[in-house]
């Protein structure tokens, strides 16, 4: 079993590694997780003993790791930002996916607020316009949507909040699949050797343009549901995508 999943553990290794976080931290953690999903599997029910044998742990870490909360499904303020702008019929204007910076609604310092009132708009903006997803006017007074999406800088916190929610929620519904969820998750993936940097380039060029066309279809069709939901429903969904491309055998 171990070994099926080193090509899981590698990356997440050079990933922590890189970044400076020291073995016993992710050990620590690991134990928290360890602790939920015994509770989980026992319906919440399991002595500390019982979940000591289920994991390996002592009883003492069991029992003060019970109420660890290991769990954090904000979804990124700057990302909700941007999708509110493009799904909300609140924040079009003339032209399209162009706001005023100041002033009230529809303006981006309101569209900030509407988001997060304790985050400055300023702060936003700063951060939407360092990663290339606004761009302001050359009076700086109007900003525009340059990218469908935000996507954050190299290596930022931002960034690594994103991969996590991602990759969390796939690697979930892999492993539901795997432990025979009924119906089955969508994940499928496409897979070839043999091919030249030219050939593999044109292959990502189309299936981004394919990917973005469909995201931008269903992110529309969703936002119109959740605003016809009286009251709002209970339900959330996460849909990617990724073409991983390498030279290495």
């Amino acid at each position: 079993m171990m070994d099926l999943f080193d090509a899981l553990f590698a990356p997440v290794a050079r990933l922590l590694v890189a970044r400076g976080v020291l073995f016993p931290a992710l050990a620590e953690r690991m134990k928290a997780h360890y602790v939920q999903a015994a509770l989980a599997q026992s319906e919440g029910r399991a002595t500390d003993s019982r979940v000591s044998v289920l994991t390996g742990l002592q009883r003492r870490d069991v029992a003060r790791l019970r109420g660890a909360d290991v769990k954090d499904q904000r979804p990124g303020h700057l990302s909700r930002l941007v999708a509110l702008w493009q799904t909300d019929p609140a924040w079009a204007t003339d032209p399209p996916l162009t706001l005023p910076r100041g002033g009230p609604a529809p303006s981006f310092e309101a569209l900030a607020l509407a988001v997060r009132r304790d985050v400055h708009a300023r702060t936003m903006l700063d951060a939407l316009v360092a990663a290339g997803t606004v761009a302001l006017s050359a009076d700086g007074q109007t900003v525009r949507l340059a990218q469908p999406s935000y996507q954050p800088l190299a290596g930022s916190d931002d960034q690594l909040a994103y991969l996590a929610r991602n990759l969390g929620d796939h690697a979930q519904a892999a492993f539901e699949n795997v432990q025979g969820r009924e119906p089955p998750h969508f994940e499928r993936a496409v897979h070839y050797t043999g091919l030249t940097d030219v050939q593999v380039a044109a292959l990502a060029a189309r299936f981004t343009a394919a990917e973005m066309a469909l995201f931008a279809e269903i992110s529309q069709t969703a936002a119109q549901m959740k605003r016809s939901n009286q009251p709002p429903g209970r339900m959330r969904f996460r849909a990617g995508g990724y073409f991983f491309r390498t030279g290495d055998d």
